[in-house]
C-alpha cells in the first residue's frame, strides 16, 4: 500500500494527489456549513430585526467570502502539487493577483460599512445620503494604492511608477483646474452644510429645490419645473438664500393714503392696520408709523413677522391681511393714494 501511495505520475505522488482532494473536499464541507448554518442564521436575523447590518453581512458572505474560500483551496492545492518552475511561478503570479483583487475588494466594503454605520449612527440617513458621491473617490484611492502594491510584489520599480504618477498628476491637475474647483467645492458643502438635498434655496436670481449634491455639479428642481445643473464652484462663491433655515419671515407693508384724509382718521390707521395685523395666527407684531410724507400720499410703514417657513402660509396670511385692509379702509371711507398730479392755472387778465 505504501509502495503504491509512493507512485509517481508528474512529479507528484499518488498520496499528494490524495491530500489535495481531501483539502478540496474539506473546502466544499466548509462552504456548505457557511452556506447551510451561518447564512440561514443570518436571515433569520434580516428577518427579525431588519436591520441592514445584516443585510450587509449577507452579501458580503456570498461576493467575497465564499469565492475566497474556493479560491484559497485551489491555491493550497496547487502550491502543494509542483508542475515545475515555471509553472509554479505562473501560478504564484495569479494568486498574488487573485489575493490583491480580494484584499481590495474587503477594503472597499469594509470602508463603505463602517462609514455608513457611523453616518447611520451619529449623522443620520441625510448626511448618509451626502457621501454617496464620496464613495467613487474612496473606490480610486484603494484601487490606486492595491495596484501598486502589487506591482511591487511582482518586482516592478513602484519609486519610478510613483513619480511618473506624480508628474502626470500635476500636469492633469493644471489642465483639470475647474474639475477640480468643483471637487474642493463639493468638499466645502459636505462639511460646511450651506444646503442639503431636499432644501429650497436662492441664488443669482434663481430658485428651487435641491435634488442632489454631486461631486462635480448639484442638481436643483426649478420653481418653473426644468432641472438646474449648476458647478459646485459656482454655488460656494455665490451669496444662497436658504428658505429651510427660516424660523420666521420678516414683512414690511408699506400704505399710501390721499393728503384729503381728515386727520383724526389718519391718528386711527396704525391702531387700525395693528389689529388687523395681530388677529390672525402665527404673526407677530412689530411696529408701525406714520413713516413721512410722500410726492403723492402720506406714508406709513408697518413691520411685523410671519411665524412659519413656509412660502404659501406666508402668501395665505399676506392676502388675508391685504383683503381685511381694503375692507377696512373702503367702510372708514380712507382712499388709498396713488400717482397724481395738480396742476395750478394762473389766469393773468
Amino acid at each position: 500500500m505504501e509502495e503504491l501511495l509512493k507512485l509517481k505520475y508528474y512529479d507528484n505522488t499518488i498520496k499528494e494527489y490524495l491530500t489535495a482532494v481531501l483539502i478540496l473536499i474539506l473546502t466544499f464541507l466548509i462552504i456548505h456549513f457557511i452556506k447551510k448554518i451561518l447564512l440561514k442564521r443570518i436571515k433569520i436575523k434580516i428577518e427579525s430585526s431588519g436591520f441592514n447590518k445584516y443585510n450587509y453581512i449577507e452579501k458580503s458572505v456570498n461576493r467575497l467570502l465564499i469565492p475566497a474560500i474556493y479560491l484559497g483551496a485551489i491555491y493550497l492545492v496547487l502550491e502543494y502539487l509542483s508542475f515545475g518552475k515555471q509553472a509554479d511561478r505562473i501560478i504564484s503570479i495569479v494568486s498574488l493577483i487573485i489575493l490583491t483583487y480580494f484584499i481590495i475588494r474587503f477594503t472597499i466594503a469594509l470602508i463603505k460599512f463602517l462609514l455608513d454605520r457611523y453616518f447611520q449612527k451619529q449623522r443620520g440617513v441625510e448626511e448618509l445620503q451626502r457621501i454617496q458621491p464620496l464613495y467613487g473617490i474612496i473606490n480610486l484611492i484603494v484601487w490606486i494604492i492595491g495596484l501598486i502594491f502589487l506591482l511591487d510584489n511582482l518586482g516592478f520599480h513602484v519609486t519610478t511608477i510613483v513619480t511618473g504618477l506624480g508628474i502626470t498628476g500635476i500636469a492633469v491637475a493644471l489642465a483639470a483646474q475647474a474639475l477640480l474647483g468643483d471637487l474642493f467645492s463639493y468638499f466645502v458643502i459636505f462639511f460646511d452644510k450651506p444646503f442639503e438635498v431636499g432644501d429650497f434655496i436662492s441664488f443669482d436670481g434663481k430658485m428651487g429645490n435641491i435634488e442632489k449634491i454631486g461631486i462635480k455639479t448639484t442638481k436643483i428642481k426649478s420653481i418653473n419645473g426644468e432641472q438646474l445643473i449648476v458647478a459646485n464652484s459656482k454655488l460656494t462663491s455665490a451669496i444662497v438664500h436658504n428658505f429651510k433655515r427660516l424660523e420666521k419671515r420678516r414683512v414690511v407693508l408699506k400704505l399710501g393714503v390721499t393728503y384729503q384724509t381728515p386727520f383724526e382718521k389718519l391718528k386711527s390707521i396704525p391702531e387700525m392696520i395693528k389689529e388687523i395685523i395681530i388677529k390672525n395666527d402665527l404673526v407677530q407684531f412689530d411696529r408701525g408709523h406714520f413713516a413721512g410724507y410722500g410726492d403723492f400720499s402720506l406714508n406709513f410703514e408697518f413691520v411685523y413677522f410671519i411665524l412659519s417657513p413656509d412660502y404659501l402660509t406666508y402668501m395665505d396670511i399676506q392676502q388675508k391681511i391685504n383683503y381685511d385692509i381694503f375692507e377696512k379702509f373702503e367702510k372708514e371711507k380712507i382712499e388709498f393714494a396713488y400717482p397724481t398730479q395738480t396742476i395750478f392755472i394762473n389766469k393773468s387778465e
